[in-house]
């Protein structure tokens, strides 16, 4: 039995890396300034779903439908409670947020 072969290493050169222009993260003071837009919840977070029509599963579209709303309806959630938790969410005040 012969020994398992060694690869060679790819040459990386530096004229092959190339630095990834830098970002902050967490945006800048410009991105401060502006106000920003409260999310409201959609009143039914199917209805997307709903205008497509039914899946093409032949026998099990019923179940299907179900299972694409209740991911839907889930979601919908969960970007409901982020957005509490961000003080983001529309209680119906006209007012816009200004970031300190």
């Amino acid at each position: 039995m012969s020994p398992p072969r060694r690869r060679k290493a790819p040459d990386r050169g530096n004229a092959r890396r190339r630095s990834a222009p830098q970002r902050d993260f967490w945006g800048s003071d410009a991105t401060n300034e502006n106000p920003v837009e409260r999310i409201s919840p959609a009143d039914d977070p199917t209805v997307m779903l709903r205008s497509l029509n039914s899946p093409p599963l032949p026998g099990r579209e019923t179940v299907a439908v179900h299972y694409f709303a209740a991911v839907a309806e889930k979601a919908s959630s969960l970007a409901i409670a982020l957005a509490a938790a961000s003080d983001l969410l529309d209680l119906g005040d006209d007012e816009p947020l200004e970031l300190a």
